[in-house]
């Protein structure tokens, strides 16, 4: 007879677990032994159709493979493990699942009394319609049992634009054994002799009227990064003081500046020292809208996912997931 736990309100059977194993590039059914010792556990492969499938979600990869089925996974509402099998395992980090053997060992935890599950919000970023208004992004969090308004996407760790981007876009294109090994820092060099400033309008909700957007910034503008989760780019930690459950995105802008400076401020930004350098601005906001002068590619999770303007807001407790 099953026997059911109740954690945060949620359902869990106990008896026998139904595990389903989400596989990203570099990741096979082999590494899915070292959880399948629990005999109690059934196994089914690739993503529920629906809830009543599996009693939990085990990701195998890294924040693009996470990236690319979040919005499936916040409208199941299943508990989500994420094993770090990817290039970039920023999201993982964040969850303190650093090795596959912290990810084993939150798994045995959850099979046994399903005790260390925690809700965490998402960043929803979607193209804007320039009316002064702000998208009700708190209404994320009930339509977390549907779809996603069309052209509306989550992210996990961190969106942006501006010289981030352009590494990303090089970054993916480098062997994925590069592209765990420092191939954030490796395309570096190259895209910043090939990236100018550029002109930005960055608004967040007024005060007063949280449904209007006021202006906070208009400066030429190198990077602009807005975090969920403290790093990105494989360790990078653009936003030391991100939170993945206080209802904020917190927001990183690095102005104009000297690109020889701006090559000394990077390794500066895998220890989160970058903070009291005069041309970095760093706020925290539900909500904000950027405009560019001229359509620029947006970046999610080192994704691509539209073009400036947009909206960026929270999805509060928008995801399950299995921690240590």
């Amino acid at each position: 007879m099953p026997l059911y736990v109740f954690v945060s309100g949620i359902c869990y059977s106990r008896a026998p677990v139904r595990a389903a194993a989400i596989f990203g590039p570099g990741s096979s059914e082999k590494d899915l032994k070292p959880f399948q010792k629990n005999s109690d556990v059934t196994w089914l492969i690739g993503m529920p159709a629906s809830p009543k499938q599996a009693d939990t979600i085990l990701i195998f990869g890294g924040d693009g493979t996470v990236h690319r089925h979040l919005e499936q996974l916040a409208k199941l509402q299943l508990p989500v493990l994420v094993v770090p099998r990817g290039s970039g395992n920023d999201f993982a980090r964040a969850l303190n699942l650093n090795r596959i053997r912290h990810a084993i060992t939150a798994w045995k935890t959850f099979v046994s009394n399903a005790s260390n599950v925690r809700t965490i919000d998402l960043g929803v970023i979607r193209p804007s319609a320039d009316s002064g208004e702000s998208a009700d992004f708190e209404e994320s969090k009930s339509e977390t049992q549907g779809p996603l308004p069309r052209n509306q996407k989550y992210f996990c760790c961190v969106a942006g634009i501006g010289l981030d981007t352009e590494i990303a876009r090089r970054a993916n294109k480098l062997p994925r054994w590069l592209r765990a090994h420092g191939g954030y820092a490796l395309t570096l060099p190259q895209a910043l002799l090939h990236f100018a400033p550029f002109p930005m309008k960055v608004s967040i909700p007024d005060t007063a009227q949280p449904h209007r957007f006021v202006q906070r910034s208009a400066k030429p503008t190198i990077l602009a990064a807005f975090a969920n989760a403290p790093s990105y780019g494989g360790g990078m930690k653009i936003a030391p003081q991100a939170k993945l459950d206080d209802g904020q995105l917190d927001i990183c802008l690095i102005t104009d500046i000297d690109k020889f400076k701006l090559f000394c401020l990077f390794p500066t930004v895998y220890f989160g020292r970058h903070l009291t350098i005069p041309e970095v601005e760093y706020f925290q906001t539900p909500a904000l809208r950027v405009e560019t002068e001229h359509p620029l590619d947006v970046y999610a999770d080192g994704e691509f996912v539209c073009q400036t303007p947009v909206e960026v807001g929270v999805a509060r407790a928008a995801l399950c997931v299995i921690v240590p």
